[in-house]
């Protein structure tokens, strides 16, 4: 059977570690030339040359998505090294540590929480972060696809937008934004044959949680990952695999008819916000 992405070259931000680490290797097999983008040179360097064990060749290139300037310098270097780009997937996001020193706290230390405490500074690093290193990624890539009158955008927001785990307006906010950003790039590239989609994820184990579960005592945190995904109606946590499977059909020419959709793979989580019993937004909080 031929490959699904046989002579494509991908751009793969946050693909050094977690989702999109999975989504090089499984790319890589299929056929596809990867550059790996992303802050972590040590772990970066390391899936490129995994995933240049498992098919095609794949690089990696340095890249903080929150500057725009070191994002048109990766495309540049992508099309220097392999002459053209067909794919982005966004996968590059997650939670910013705020600065201690400045952060509330109640009586017994815990930090607090809630939109009335929000930090601009801390609240600008996460939209860039989040959203706004997305779009000029997109940016970048666009001129290209429309020159070939082809190209493939996954973009990663989190079913965190409809079940909040707890608050956090600058990160779901962040995601939701995703969700239109997907929509109007459907809309506005779909004449020239880009496909534009999105992927949901549920609770998935990724380096995603290591802040959001550092509560927990190291030893106890892979329990409380599965305890989680005891909670989806699948019965399990989702692995980046999970993730990865879906972007190459999002990529490939299995879903040449299909833009401007948002996937949810989060193990049967709904995509309806509130539901009583579920993982993410069992009731609303006051």
């Amino acid at each position: 059977m031929k490959p699904l992405l046989t002579d494509k070259v991908a751009i793969i931000n946050g693909g050094a570690t977690g989702m999109g680490r999975a989504t090089a290797y499984l790319f890589s097999g299929e056929g596809c030339n990867c550059v790996i983008a992303d802050v972590n040179e040590e772990e970066g360097r390391k899936t490129a040359a995994e995933a240049t064990g498992r098919g095609s060749e794949a690089i990696f290139v340095k890249c903080d998505i929150t500057d725009p300037k070191q994002i048109k310098d990766c495309v540049n270097e992508t099309v220097k090294k392999f002459g053209t780009v067909h794919i982005l997937v966004g996968s590059a996001g997650g939670s910013v540590p705020r600065d201690a020193s400045t952060r509330p706290r109640n009586a017994d230390g815990t930090p607090r929480i809630g939109v009335e405490h929000t930090d601009e500074k801390h609240f600008d690093m996460m939209t860039n972060l989040n959203y706004k290193g997305h779009v000029f990624f997109c940016k970048e890539v666009v001129p290209y696809f429309k020159k070939q009158k082809y190209g493939k955008i996954v973009l990663i927001s989190s079913m965190g937008v409809y079940h909040p785990p707890g608050p956090s307006a600058d990160y779901h906010g962040a995601k939701a934004a995703i969700i239109g950003l997907v929509y109007n790039l459907a809309y506005e590239l779909g004449p020239s044959n880009i496909n534009v989609n999105g992927i949901l994820p549920g609770p998935v184990k990724s380096p995603f949680w290591d802040p959001v579960l550092s509560h927990i005592p190291p030893e106890k945190r892979s329990a409380a990952m599965d305890e989680l995904g005891k909670q989806c109606p699948i019965g399990r946590v989702g692995q980046p695999e999970d993730i990865a499977n879906v972007c190459l059909f999002l990529c490939s020419e299995m879903s040449s008819y299909i833009t401007g959709q948002m996937l949810s793979v989060a193990g049967g989580i709904p995509m309806d916000r509130y539901q009583p019993g579920v993982l993410m937004g069992g009731g609303r909080r006051g």
